[in-house]
């Protein structure tokens, strides 16, 4: 394949390439202080751990091959840094901005070694600085190691078609299989290469080369545990897949597919998503270069699915975050192709400006309200006041002298809190579980399924508790409080005194200790 010339002009313009710097070097100080600063954003950051995180954080603490809702790579990531690093939530969270630090890197190097040093430089910058990668960077989640997955998978899927030599067959199958193990979605990778080679006539030669084989198979080795784990479980990831999904309901959605399309324009920037359907939209009535065309196909084809999920059902606007590895090169490419550098620029100072507010806004969570908006990270805060409120009543019942012998909530977002919250705690942390398919992982590992198990302390975030009340022969509301989340609605959180379990036992696996 024809290596893609742009004009080379001079990277470095308007960021100091008076300096003579090499952009490999001006590159590396520019995403090192961003690295910097978002490490003290960090530090500064003053939201309490959202649920998501707190459950990944309970995953790390008991490794296995798989989980309820995700496969293990998030897992294992926080238990490696935490164990290092300690159990913060600055340490939680700190996988976030040094993963996406090394995918920017890694699409500079994309761009340097298939199309020119000006887009490898100015792509890394853009991906650097989108929104999406922005607010990801304050938080840990599956995307973060699957983005770095997924660029190192284009990285080896280029040099497939550039080279004969074999490492990159075994870089595309450690990059395919940890992607996989990071979140199922790295599976549209092959989508994205069959439609290029659908297009491209001369990639269908990969179809006959032994090494992309390997390369599948390797990748296919590496997810095998997960796949064993979820044998082992009924497939408990599938199955919640395919919930999340919610296609058994009215297959239209009008509503939810144009604010998956509108959300968009948030992830990707406004600017540079306006560019990316202009880019398409030129690709459909006229050839685009061969490079481009091949960015074009791991980039379109994970959007049209993506949208057309969310128009069919719903979809969450990080659903398609992998399409924005390519995207981001095939924007750069195409509008410095066509002479207009400008947008870039405009675009990258809208993003920093975009980063400066959110750092100052989680620095300052809870202290400010937007008009139409109310509290912008209510749901980032008051889960470690409502664990505090949990931990008193338990301390309490202790100094009482009737202590509780195990604490559940009917929520697995309160488990999850629980259990970061009270990891220093003596309490166990349970999961209400009726009979059939467990609902979340704490459901399948740790279910409250002990009759001497009582008296036990319920924390309840429902208006009514009586489907949980009712198999107990004395329920008595101890307190209820109202906990503030920021400066939004505060939330109401009733605490239940239970004894007397009725049921002998639930069908489920043993509690853990």
């Amino acid at each position: 394949m024809q290596r893609l010339r742009v004009p080379q002009g001079r990277p470095l313009d308007g960021l100091g390439g008076n300096l003579g710097l090499h952009p490999a070097t001006l590159l590396g100080i520019c995403l090192g202080a961003l690295l910097l600063v978002r490490l003290v954003a960090l530090m500064l950051n003053a939201t309490d751990l959202f649920f998501d995180e707190a459950q990944y954080w309970s995953w790390g603490k008991e490794p296995a091959f798989g989980y309820f809702s995700k496969p293990p790579l998030i897992a294992w990531i926080i238990g490696a840094t935490t164990k290092l690093c300690g159990d913060s939530t600055f340490c939680v969270r700190l996988p976030a901005p040094i993963l996406h630090t090394a995918t920017a890197a890694v699409i500079f190097w994309i761009g340097r070694r298939f199309i020119s040093v000006t887009v490898g430089f100015w792509a890394s910058l853009a991906f650097a600085t989108l929104p999406g990668i922005t607010l990801s960077s304050g938080i840990i989640s599956t995307d973060v190691p699957l983005l770095l997955c997924w660029a190192l998978a284009l990285w080896a899927y280029l040099e497939l078609l550039e080279t004969a030599r074999w490492w990159p067959a075994i870089l595309l199958g450690i990059a395919f299989g940890v992607g996989l193990n990071a979140k199922y979605a790295m599976a549209f990778f092959v989508l994205s290469a069959g439609v290029h080679m659908a297009i491209a006539p001369t990639a269908r030669r990969l179809l006959a080369d032994p090494r992309l084989w390997v390369g599948l198979g390797l990748g296919a080795l590496l997810i095998l545990p997960n796949m064993a784990w979820n044998l082992s479980n009924k497939f408990a990831t599938f199955a919640h897949t395919a919930d999340n999904a919610k296609w058994g309901g009215a297959l239209l959605n009008i509503g939810k597919g144009f604010e998956f399309a509108g959300a968009q324009l948030g992830v990707f920037g406004p600017i540079l998503f306006v560019a990316l359907v202009s880019i398409a939209w030129r690709g459909w009535r006229e050839r685009l270069p061969d490079r481009e065309r091949l960015l074009l196909s791991f980039t379109l084809p994970v959007l049209l699915l993506i949208t057309a999920q969310a128009f069919v059902s719903r979809a969450h606007a990080n659903w398609a975050a992998v399409a924005y590895v390519a995207g981001t090169l095939l924007v750069t490419s195409a509008l410095l192709r066509l002479g207009q550098s400008f947008w870039l620029k405009r675009s990258l100072a809208l993003h920093l400006a975009i980063a400066a507010l959110l750092s100052v806004g989680l620095a300052g969570a809870g202290r400010f309200t937007l008009s139409g908006v109310g509290d912008p990270f209510q749901r980032l805060l008051g889960w470690k006041g409502l664990v505090d409120n949990t931990s008193a009543i338990i301390e309490q019942a202790s100094v009482a002298g009737k202590p509780y012998k195990a604490v559940f909530a009917d929520d697995r977002s309160i488990t999850a809190e629980l259990l970061y919250y009270m990891r220093s705690g003596k309490t166990p942390v349970r999961a209400w579980r009726e009979d059939g398919r467990p609902r979340d992982h704490y459901e399948l590992t740790r279910p409250f399924n002990d009759p001497a198990q009582v008296p036990v302390l319920l924390v309840s975030v429902r208006r009514d508790a009586t489907n949980i009340t009712k198999h107990f022969q004395s329920a008595e509301l101890v307190a209820e409080h109202k906990i503030p989340a920021g400066l939004g609605e505060p939330r109401t959180v009733r605490f239940y005194a239970l004894s007397g379990f009725k049921i002998p036992g639930l069908k489920s696996e043993p509690s853990k200790p």
